[in-house]
């Protein structure tokens, strides 16, 4: 388990959900994998990996944006539509995270937990039982909603940089 994350709690009653698709083993592999730890390393390993992706992204939108004649005549707005246009990867890998962490986080949350036997035809649908339900939402309020908030103000910041970006672009 990783560090800050709890054991489940033993029960009277044996858990039926199979170890990989309980919340709380579901949210410490979300936690431990490489790309879904940027934002809960904190906002500095966040804006790291998104500026790196927005680095590298931003040598193909310029060579792309060099392919119009107007703006190859214009290197200003050839830069600044580059530069808008390469916030688009930063924005996908954000929306890859909001859908992995919003999912960790209605399954910690919910009190009941669907699951697979054998396959995708098996489902059943557990509930949990109350220790497990207080330890889950634990989890879910001081682990999981800090990273969905820096999710949300990293869209809103990528938001704003877009339509500056477009705004800049289109005023100059």
């Amino acid at each position: 388990m990783a560090a800050g994350v709890p054991s489940l709690p033993s029960q009277d009653t044996p858990c039926p959900v199979p170890p990989a698709q309980r919340p709380l083993q579901e949210y410490d592999q979300l936690s431990r994998s490489w790309f879904f730890h940027w934002p809960a390393n904190g906002p500095a390993g966040l804006w790291r990996a998104l500026g790196l992706a927005w680095l590298l992204s931003f040598p193909p939108a310029l060579l792309v944006a060099g392919g119009s004649i107007p703006l190859r005549h214009d290197p200003v707005r050839l830069v600044i539509a580059a530069a808008t246009a390469a916030v688009l990867l930063p924005m996908v890998l954000l929306l890859r995270q909001w859908l992995g962490w919003t999912y960790v986080r209605k399954r910690l949350v919910s009190e009941r937990v669907e699951y697979e036997e054998s396959g995708w035809y098996d489902g059943q649908v557990w509930e949990k039982p109350i220790t497990w339900r207080q330890q889950d939402l634990l989890v879910a309020r001081h682990q999981v909603q800090p990273v969905l908030t820096r999710l949300r103000q990293a869209v809103a910041v990528a938001i704003t940089l877009m339509l500056l970006g477009s705004g800049l672009c289109q005023a100059l």
